[in-house]
């Protein structure tokens, strides 16, 4: 699998297509929640003339950026 789409460059410039005319903004966020590690969410805001649009991306596990959160760490128990 080809992972280079998922770097958060790459995702910004597919999901937003910054440009001159349309800059972007990029804010870090520290969560409090255990499932949000430093550094693991990142709000990127365009503004366009007439809208502004702010989408969250988030690092999983594998390293790689997505825009949807990963999932939540549950408790497990086995037999040894």
């Amino acid at each position: 699998m080809n992972y280079d789409g998922y770097c958060l460059r790459r995702l910004i410039d597919k999901w937003l297509a910054p440009s001159d005319t349309s800059p972007i903004r990029i804010k870090r966020f520290q969560l409090s929640d255990k499932v949000y590690r430093e550094g693991r969410c990142v709000c990127v805001e365009s503004t366009k003339p007439d809208r502004s649009l702010a989408i969250f991306f988030f690092r999983h596990d594998d390293g790689l950026w997505y825009v949807f959160p990963p999932a939540a760490t549950r408790p497990a128990m086995r037999a040894a």
